[in-house]
């Protein structure tokens, strides 16, 4: 017995057929057609337990017909295909009632995943899974942690909420928040991007909130603030550990009323914005140490969005390659094409830069080298230069010396817990044990000179600072 049966509507003979076969050998009843009229009719007819319809038929586009197949069947599921891999097309998909959208070309398994949710899934539950079940949406990728990305993107776009963004240094959380921004309910507002890390800490509030200089007993000019600057639209706060406590206060009001009082002024001002912040550290680490508000965690992380580091997402790396040579492409650069085995080559690279640095990497292949492949050898002489010349270990399967070094410890942690495990939270103790040596030694090694520790680290100074109190960290300690 079938156990469904499937309307396929693609004017795409080959897709039509490729997803007709699929179905077919997972046991549905599958009926096909490359013409809207012909869909429906069919679903006028009572047919079909599903329909798969590409996004384009010759006679209307899928966003066209869904309202009337939705109107006229709401718990007939629909899902939408595509040859678009992005929010821009999946979201209206979405905004039709659809019940997910798959970018072509899709694996035959994730068709019938998809379809045998769909089917499965109580009929009044459709409409709540709209964006859970959006599948391999790409923005610069189609790995399942990207996909898990862009299926809460489609759902957070549609809401107001304050979106808290955690990822490493270059992992794209901006990018994420001017696409959150541009596919929501703001679009037509600004949006306005602060990185905390890069303003003095005494000049943060008044960045943000802005200043009344008769509070002051000044003559000068007010400034609005970067509120005021993005009213009707959305805020970005990269670094938002950066925060300093009182203009942490300041911003719990916000949420919490919807209003701020300027520096040196009195009366508070009304505020609409949406608040998207990002941090590359662990907040609730900072909120142990007493350094970051607990309520005002809380209230930024209604919905946390993890980006993950390029490392854990390697099999992107293709797309996101030839994405940027497509880039360069088009601002005059000869077009390049990439050898597989020097994909695989950088796939194996740890990218500690993350996306920002594969940029500037294959920037620098395009801009010193005229050949017109980017062969295996090319790649690992850049990655060498990449590593300040070090021996790219790595890429010839041995094993980096450092963490040859620390494996055999924490073999042995894990070896005297018997047939328990340690205690959970191992990942923020190990790191931190690491952390305060490295900060100690990068400190005796510049004499205790901060500004010249952190540049050595790689690390803004306010943010080596707070490591410093959390870790309890001198800058006296020096080698012994």
């Amino acid at each position: 017995m079938a156990q469904g049966e499937i309307i396929i509507a693609d004017d795409n003979a080959a897709d039509r057929i490729a997803v007709a076969q699929a179905l077919s050998s997972a046991g549905y009843e599958v009926r096909a057609t490359a013409a809207a009229a012909t869909l429906w009719r069919w679903v006028q007819s009572g047919e079909g337990d599903l329909v798969v319809t590409d996004t384009a038929t010759p006679e209307q586009s899928a966003y066209e017909l869904l309202p009337r197949i939705k109107k006229l069947r709401p718990d007939l599921p629909i899902i939408v295909t595509g040859a678009q891999s992005d929010l821009v097309t999946a979201i209206p998909a979405c905004e039709h009632s659809a019940y997910g959208y798959l970018p072509k070309p899709f694996d035959a398994k994730e068709l019938i995943g998809v379809v045998g949710r769909a089917i499965a899934e109580p009929r009044e539950k459709n409409e709540l899974r709209l964006y859970d079940e959006i599948a391999g949406i790409p923005l610069n990728g189609c790995s399942q942690a990207m996909q898990d990305i862009h299926r809460l993107l489609a759902h957070l776009a549609r809401t107001d909420f304050a979106v808290m963004i955690e990822g490493e240094f270059g992992t794209g959380k901006e990018a994420i928040a001017r696409t959150l921004q541009a596919q929501g309910k703001r679009s037509g507002g600004p949006f306005v991007g602060v990185n905390l890390a890069a303003i003095p800490q005494e000049q943060i509030e008044s960045e943000l909130f802005g200043h009344d200089p008769r509070g002051f007993g000044c003559t000068e000019s007010c400034w609005g603030g970067r509120f005021a600057e993005a009213e009707g639209g959305a805020l970005f706060l990269d670094e938002i550990g950066e925060l300093p406590m009182e203009a942490q206060a300041q911003l719990l009001r916000v949420l919490e009323r919807g209003e701020y009082v300027t520096l040196g002024g009195r009366a508070p001002v009304k505020t609409s914005v949406r608040i998207v912040a990002a941090t590359s550290k662990d907040l609730r680490a900072l909120v142990r140490h007493g350094l970051f508000r607990e309520d005002l965690y809380f209230r930024l992380n209604v919905a946390p969005l993890r980006v993950p580091p390029l490392r854990e997402r390697t099999e992107d790396i293709p797309d996101i390659v030839h994405h940027f040579l497509k880039i360069l492409a088009r601002e005059g650069s000869a077009p390049k094409h990439v050898d597989p085995r020097a994909l695989d080559c950088m796939k194996r690279y740890r990218w500690p830069g993350n996306i920002r640095e594969l940029e500037n990497f294959i920037r620098r292949i395009a801009i010193l080298h005229p050949q017109s492949i980017i062969t295996e050898q090319l790649v690992e002489q850049e990655l060498q230069y990449e590593l300040g010349g070090a021996v790219v270990r790595s890429l010839v399967g041995e094993e980096p010396p450092f963490a040859g070094a620390v494996k055999p410890v924490l073999r042995k942690l894990f070896e005297d817990c018997g047939d328990r495990l340690p205690r959970p939270g191992l990942y923020h103790r190990v790191i931190r044990e690491i952390e305060a040596p490295l900060i100690t030694e990068a400190l005796a090694a510049t004499g205790g000179h901060q500004i010249k520790a952190a540049e050595l680290l790689g690390l803004n100074r306010n943010t080596l600072r707070k490591k410093m109190i959390g870790l309890d960290v001198h800058p006296r300690l020096s080698k012994l």
